[in-house]
């Protein structure tokens, strides 16, 4: 019973953008795929597949920006007055140029912890402390800001990054951040590339500025996005997964909140195949690699956008593997996490594990 009123409930919190989904056509994206070393002719699913198993060769390579030093931080506009002195905005150039020019470049709020951002360490010495924080699928630019300051009144410095065509980095011909996400085979591996790519270039500068413990957290999306980070990134020592699944795919093919797309995928590919073409963006690949990394994995006891099961698969898998790791789990949904009074909860768990961890 209790199983379905929150189904019922997550239902009516996903009715409320039901309108404003498309359901874009099935594309191969073989126009995002580099010419350089890889097949320019034959099918479009063969350019793909091929290209995948390329990738997969060697992910270093492909989860890996050049450096840069065109960074610039600047205090918030009087819109940001309120999230007080201690904000400001850092802007940078994104390695990955896409065919929209509010995209390539990132833009992050960064929150300065109002007391030492500092821990001691083993021998004494203090170390400085900071977060890179990635929100969910079709954040707006204020979501996870609250996570982020509570994050700095505890003593860690939060970088609030907006992931790759959110917010101000969304062309004037989107609503929603559908290109990141999307039926578009190619272009949803290069555009969630292109978020670690980013992510990454933001560890670099807050490693420059003195932090010298640097830890992740990403919800839903943001949390697949972290896991390829912290697993290509040897500066992340603690990741706070939050609503996690194994297979890019499969929440694709099974969610709630992304019915829509696989409406375009449904008469073009099986699921069995995408999953193998997603590879590179799935937090299945790469668990080995974030053996070490301390890891928190939540997931929603009745969440229907990551659907439950899954979420066990990856938390059993790691158990399997020997890879350590903690678990919570939330007694609601994956839309209901951002409700009173499972949004409170969701943050002393992941607020308390950065503390401790970092």
């Amino acid at each position: 019973m209790i199983a379905r009123l929150f189904h019922r409930w997550e239902q009516r919190l996903a009715d409320v953008s039901r309108e404003a989904r498309v359901v874009r056509p099935f594309e191969w994206g073989t126009e995002w795929i580099p010419r350089n070393g890889h097949a320019s002719e034959g099918p479009p699913d063969t350019i793909v597949r091929e290209w995948v198993n390329g990738v997969m060769l060697d992910t270093d390579a492909f989860f890996t920006p050049p450096p840069t030093n065109d960074y610039t931080l600047s205090p918030t506009t009087s819109s940001g007055a309120a999230d007080g002195d201690h904000a400001s905005v850092l802007t940078f150039p994104s390695a990955l140029l896409t065919p929209h020019r509010e995209n390539n470049v990132v833009h992050a709020r960064y929150f300065r912890a109002r007391r030492g951002d500092s821990t001691a360490t083993s021998h004494g010495a203090r170390a400085r402390r900071a977060v890179v924080v990635l929100p969910q699928w079709n954040s707006d630019a204020q979501s996870h800001i609250g996570l982020s300051k509570l994050l700095a009144r505890l003593g860690i410095s939060a970088l609030r990054i907006s992931l790759p065509y959110h917010d101000q980095r969304m062309p004037p011909e989107l609503t929603r951040a559908d290109y990141i996400v999307s039926a578009n085979v190619a272009r949803t591996i290069q555009v969630c590339r292109q978020a670690v790519l980013d992510v990454r270039r933001a560890l670099w500068w807050l490693h420059d500025q003195g932090y010298e413990r640097l830890g992740l957290l990403g919800t839903s999306l943001g949390s697949c996005l972290a896991m390829l980070t912290s697993a290509h990134e040897p500066l992340v020592g603690a990741q706070a997964l939050n609503h996690v699944s194994p297979f890019f795919a499969d929440v694709v093919w099974r969610g709630l909140s992304t019915a829509h797309v696989r409406a375009s995928l449904d008469s073009h590919l099986d699921l069995e195949r995408l999953r193998d073409l997603w590879r590179p963006i799935s937090p299945w690949s790469y668990i080995d690699r974030v053996r070490g990394k301390r890891t928190l994995l939540v997931y929603a006891k009745y969440d229907l956008t990551f659907p439950v099961d899954l979420s066990r698969v990856l938390v059993d898998e790691f158990r399997r593997r020997r890879v350590e790791a903690e678990v919570a789990v939330l007694p609601c949904g994956h839309y209901t996490t951002g409700a009173a009074p499972f949004k409170f909860l969701d943050g002393y768990y992941l607020a308390r594990f950065l503390s401790k961890n970092l």
